[in-house]
């Protein structure tokens, strides 16, 4: 429950500190007071985002704080999850900074909003207008009845599971597609791989067969080129291995004369010996030297071959080819692959379908088993409201979809008169109709809740009289086993309160500011007196108040 509040520098508030207690607490104030900036306040301390329109001075940073005490409440295990000191006593603090950065602490630990906002739903449920008016989606309308239910267990299951399901269809369905693709290729890509493996490429062959093709395309001019040169080289009288020779016999005499001719002959004799070397080698190329128009005609094919490959594929060498080839060869296999992957996703998918159907029938058969528990205390409470022939009737049908909280379509029928027929809540319940079926919906609620504090803000719209007499009775009865606030116009829901808080608005010079003071007794009176009869308080609107008060 929350013990205290304080705020600095929040809209109209300057400062303000409060403290609360246990039970049912009553805050009351004219149309503009500030009752909605209390509201505000507490929904910063709970993760809502805020700006820099929340600083009343916005040279100054706003400080919120807010003081619980869960010792009664299992909440260690989240404090454990988040890391975070866990106190009997836990303080909740925002501060909005004037650069309208905003921070939040849990026990004086940083926290962000998710963290915060998790909390908050283990502390405090604000129940206001705008959610009345959420009761007529379906939504809501599950919540209740799981609650009810006891499906929370089951539908977190299912939801984990749910979540798994989706992420295995996506991906199965993007295989699937990838699949069609695939195909769609597979047949010419076939053909490219055939081609290119018909063609037996070798890295380095190209310019292996380029050399044999520029050998065997010249052998006449080759043959006679080399022939010339072997004649020139070999010729007894003029040839130039005879002429070295004899110039090798001449240096020979002179040699031992200076280091410089011996030189010159060491010189002439590596150029003896080397070209002794080409003469050979010109010998053997003459030899090995065929004229061949088959094995030509062969080598012209295959280089055809390689560079009209080569032209298809937009590439420049055999290497490149080859590595087309190892990637057609590639792609080939994993369409393979891929069958194999939609397979172990189709099965996956199936195993979860039959999990998800299980889940689904056991959350509908809960569902089903809570409808006559659920109506029935409805229907009780709502005859005590001044619904003396109200009927109320919850349609569940089991569908094929797998929605967020099962396979369910939840309708809820509402009929206030005799002789009417059923229709949709949202359709036929009527404004002040719907605050008393909610705050029935709240207090059956409780009975399964283990939320500590509930925030009633004008849950009485719509109604009066003995009906908001009896709507505090049931919010009075509901403080026996938790924290209640009401926010309120109504003097009969007022004065069942056992605290009782006002917020008025002040104006000094030029500054309008706001403030929630806890009223004494007497002050009570005065302030119920003032509901009933207005500003000017008559002696027995002051009766009347210490009427209801008693």
């Amino acid at each position: 429950m929350i013990t205290s509040l304080s705020i600095k520098n929040y809209a109209l508030i300057e400062k303000l500190a409060i403290d609360f207690s246990k039970g049912f607490s009553i805050i009351t104030g004219e149309t503009g007071a500030g009752k909605s900036i209390i509201l505000g306040a507490l929904g910063l301390v709970l993760g809502k985002r805020a700006d820099l329109t929340s600083l009343k001075n916005k040279e100054e940073k706003c400080i919120i704080e807010a003081h619980f005490d869960i010792s009664k409440y299992n909440l260690l295990s989240f404090f454990e999850a988040n890391d975070l000191d866990f106190e009997n006593e836990t303080i909740i603090r925002r501060e909005i900074l004037p650069s309208g950065k905003s921070r939040a602490f849990i026990n004086d630990s940083p926290v962000n909003l998710q963290e915060l906002q998790e909390l908050s739903l283990f502390l405090i449920d604000i129940h206001s207008q705008h959610q009345t008016q959420e009761l007529s989606e379906e939504k809501v309308q599950f919540e209740i009845i799981d609650a009810i239910a006891n499906n929370q267990d089951n539908i977190l299951d299912y939801q984990v599971l749910l979540k798994s399901y989706k992420s295995d269809k996506s991906k199965l369905n993007s295989l699937l597609k990838k699949q069609a693709e695939s195909i769609k290729e597979q047949e010419y890509n076939t053909f490219l791989l055939d081609e290119l493996i018909a063609a037996n490429l070798k890295s380095g062959e190209q310019e292996s067969l380029e050399a044999d093709f520029e050998k065997l395309n010249n052998v006449e001019i080759i043959k006679e080129s080399l022939d010339k040169s072997l004649a020139i080289a070999n010729e007894e009288q003029i040839g130039v291995i005879h002429n070295l020779k004899e110039i090798k016999v001449s240096l020979q005499k002179i040699a031992s004369f200076s280091s410089e001719y011996h030189s010159l002959l060491e010189r002439i004799s590596s150029l003896t010996i080397e070209f002794d070397d080409i003469s050979d080698e010109l010998n053997r190329c003459s030899e090995k030297l065929i004229n061949d128009p088959e094995q030509l005609d062969l080598i012209s094919q295959k280089l055809q071959m390689i560079y009209s490959l080569q032209k298809k594929h937009q590439v420049s060498t055999v290497d490149e080819l080859l590595e087309i080839q190892n990637k057609l060869d590639d792609s080939l296999l994993e369409i393979g692959n891929l069958e194999s992957e939609i397979l172990a996703f189709t099965n996956s998918i199936q195993q979860k379908t039959t999990t998800l159907d299980t889940l689904s029938n056991a959350i509908h058969k809960k569902r089903i088993d809570s409808i006559p528990i659920l109506s029935g205390k409805l229907i009780s409470i709502l005859e005590t409201l001044g619904m003396p022939n109200v009927r109320f009737k919850i349609d569940i049908n089991s569908t094929s979809t797998y929605f967020e909280n099962g396979k369910d379509e939840l309708q809820f029928l509402f009929s206030a008169n005799k002789g009417t027929d059923f229709g949709l809540l949202k359709k036929v319940a009527s404004g002040g109709e719907m605050s008393r079926i909610m705050l029935t919906v709240k207090a059956i609620l409780a009975q399964y809740s283990k939320l500590p504090t509930l925030i009633f803000d004008e849950i009485d719209s719509g109604v009066s009289g003995e009906i908001a007499n009896k709507m505090g009775e049931i919010m009075k009865e509901m403080s026996q086993t938790m924290q209640i606030f009401a926010i309120t116009h109504l003097p009969q829901i007022a004065a069942k309160g056992t605290a009782h808080f006002k917020v008025s608005k002040s104006t000094i010079g030029e500054d309008t500011q706001s403030e929630l003071k806890l009223l004494s007794s007497e002050e009570r009176i005065v302030e119920i007196a003032q509901m009933l009869s207005g500003t000017l308080v008559s002696d027995s609107a002051l009766n009347h108040a210490k009427a209801l008060l008693n």
